[in-house]
């Protein structure tokens, strides 16, 4: 079960007001490589979560499963320093484009989606 944020935000109004969120105030952001293209993580962000990742230059993230906020790297050391935030055509989903420092993955792989490819049908 996740848990809506509820922390008051200085995001600015206007890209607040773009935003598409989930039911629980949520938008997907996909941290990406800046140089190189390659996609490390899925994460999630509310209004905070966003304010903080532009005004830090470090990615702040919701955790739905710890109902916290989390800044990518604080206890790896495996950081994401921010190079640019895109939304998509629709709002409702956020590319970070990052320097990642380390590894982007909870299980200490690079990235996230590495581990299990799929078989496609050609």
């Amino acid at each position: 079960m996740t848990s809506t944020p509820r922390t008051p935000s200085d995001l600015d109004p206007a890209i607040a007001a773009r935003l598409k969120r989930s039911a629980d105030g949520l938008v997907p952001a996909i941290a990406q490589q800046y140089d190189t293209g390659e996609v490390l993580m899925l994460g999630w962000m509310d209004d905070e979560a966003l304010h903080r990742t532009l005004t830090t230059g470090r990615c702040t993230y919701w955790s739905r499963s710890r109902n916290e906020y989390w800044v990518k790297g604080d206890t790896s050391g495996h950081v994401q320093h921010v190079r640019s935030v895109a939304l998509d055509c629709d709002a409702d989903t956020l590319l970070v484009k990052v320097d990642q420092v380390g590894a982007a993955c909870h299980t200490g792989a690079r990235t996230c989606f590495d581990a299990d490819v799929l078989p496609v049908s050609q």
